[in-house]
């Protein structure tokens, strides 16, 4: 009861994705919350009538990737170990099919787990697609038909998002990462890859290291803005290394069907020259867009952002004073135990008296390339443009003890960034084998506050490559920062 009405529901959630599940969870299960999620119909290829417990993450995004990442770095170890002895005596061959098979089953299973969850937490499942009707009411077109309207105290936004192509004529002949985890088959020709982000980078190793011929295409000097530039140049020295073919400072032109199925990709390279590459698939990783439209969201009052994503205050609440949200639809940081987090502090604010702000500094991310890159905290070039003093760089790079038998001629590059005044490590970088689950264990010590004195205390484990972090002690260069932020204050990173 609320200034006079009564709800069928203390919360509506709706998407079942990360962000969504965990935030209805813990409303329902802590805090003694009624709660209906609303989600799409289980679909490996989302759209608009499609969906599922679990989310891009589980369904359409990281987890099958890992599973495919797993795939993909067998044909190197093959490779490597002839430098150990083992003899090739058999030809290995891949099969696409049986991978994409077993990881349905997979996520399968994980749905279903997802789904459990919800209901064991007390949470009422609805299927259908959502749309507010009012700050209070929801009306879900059932999947299996008709309509329901439900009422409720709190709505929380958690829809996420969904892939973008890149917008050129023909950009309809191209597949995105809804697509590229499901294909029937491989092309038998060669794979363009459009996008300079985790997907592009992810799936250029995925399917080179399967064997096919990829070719990565973006518009910047180098991959992954936003990362550090040494680590990004590493990273793209890495990938030529093993038979990528990078081109950089290109832009995509168009896309031509053919007849035998084949794509003509045009593009104009740094040379202003418009060049042809004839493909048997053509895969946008161009970047992700909220789902916000057709929702009744602007209707009711809720406020988006240039970017078009829900706009919310620290608390995760929106315009509208009983509205919140989560997750990539946010965009605040698209990952999924961000939205995790931010589900969590939700649930503690909205029902547990207990308003918490979800931190999002200190937080360490992955991509899984071959070999990966992991990093905690700022970049060299974030520190010097937001915090003021000297600033010192601490870099290592070295060829793993892998390498020396194996022959492979590939580095690790491992990278400490400390503010000197206080000593504070306010980031960590790297690029090799093991990085996200070392970088894992870095980010508690730097959400502890670690300082580069403790790193050095620290007795390393022998022989790894983690130990390395331990062990610098040589700064590479000092620079000046050109901020104002003076690093650690009031227990959370500057900036």
């Amino acid at each position: 009861m609320e200034n006079g009405n009564t709800y069928e529901f203390d919360l509506v959630t709706i998407g079942a994705g990360s962000g969504g599940t965990r935030a209805s969870r813990f409303s329902a299960q802590h805090y003694g919350a009624k709660v209906a999620v609303v989600e799409l119909p289980f679909g490996l290829v989302a759209d608009n009538e499609t969906g599922g417990a679990g989310g891009t993450c589980v369904i359409r995004g990281c987890v099958p990737k890992k599973l495919f990442v797993y795939g993909s770095q067998y044909s190197e170890e093959f490779r490597d170990a002839q430098g150990f002895g083992w003899q090739d005596e058999s030809e290995h061959k891949f099969d696409w099919q049986t991978l994409v098979n077993k990881k349905t089953r997979e996520i399968t299973r994980l749905n279903q787990v997802y789904n459990k969850l919800l209901k064991d937490a007390g949470c009422e499942r609805v299927e259908g697609k959502a749309k507010l009707i009012d700050r209070h009411t929801v009306e879900v077109a059932l999947a299996g038909g008709g309509t329901r309207r439900l009422t409720t105290k709190h709505i929380l936004l958690a829809q996420g998002g969904t892939p973008i192509r890149a917008d050129v004529p023909g950009k309809e002949h191209a597949i995105t990462s809804n697509e590229a985890l499901s294909l029937p088959d491989l092309p038998k020709g060669p794979i363009a890859i459009v996008g300079a982000g985790y997907i592009s980078l992810e799936f250029a190793g995925i399917w080179n290291g399967m064997g096919k011929e990829v070719h990565l295409i973006f518009r910047k000097s180098l991959p992954l803005v936003g990362f550090d530039e040494e680590c990004r140049a590493q990273v793209a020295d890495n990938m030529r290394g093993r038979g990528v073919h990078i081109y950089s400072e290109t832009t995509p032109i168009k896309l031509d069907k053919k007849e035998d199925g084949t794509i003509d990709f045009y593009y104009q390279g740094k040379d202003g020259e418009t060049k042809c590459l004839n493909c048997g698939l053509v895969l946008f990783g161009t970047g992700r867009k909220p789902i916000v439209h057709n929702m009744g969201l602007e209707e009711v009052g809720v406020k988006l952002d240039k970017h078009q994503a829900i706009k919310i205050d620290e608390f995760s609440r929106t315009s509208v004073d009983n509205i919140w949200s989560v997750g990539d639809v946010t965009m605040r940081m698209p990952l999924t135990p961000v939205a995790i987090m931010e589900g969590m502090a939700f649930a503690a604010t909205c029902f547990g008296n207990r308003p918490t702000a979800p931190v999002h500094e200190k937080i360490a991310s992955a991509v899984f390339v071959r070999p990966p890159l992991a990093a905690c905290g700022l970049t060299e070039q974030q520190a010097q443009a937001r915090l003021t003093g000297d600033i010192d760089i601490f870099v290592s790079k070295f060829k793993p003890m892998k390498n020396t038998l194996s022959g492979r001629d590939e580095k690790t590059l491992m990278k400490i960034i400390v503010k000197v005044d206080t000593d504070e490590v306010i980031g960590v970088h790297m690029v090799g084998e093991d990085a996200p689950e070392i970088m894992q264990g870095i980010a508690i010590a730097m959400k502890c506050n670690a300082t580069k004195a403790q790193f050095d205390a620290t007795v390393g484990i022998h022989p790894t490559a983690a130990e390395e972090l331990v062990t610098m002690r040589q700064r590479a260069r000092r620079i000046q920062g050109q901020g104002t932020g003076r690093g650690h204050e009031h227990g959370r990173m500057a900036g």
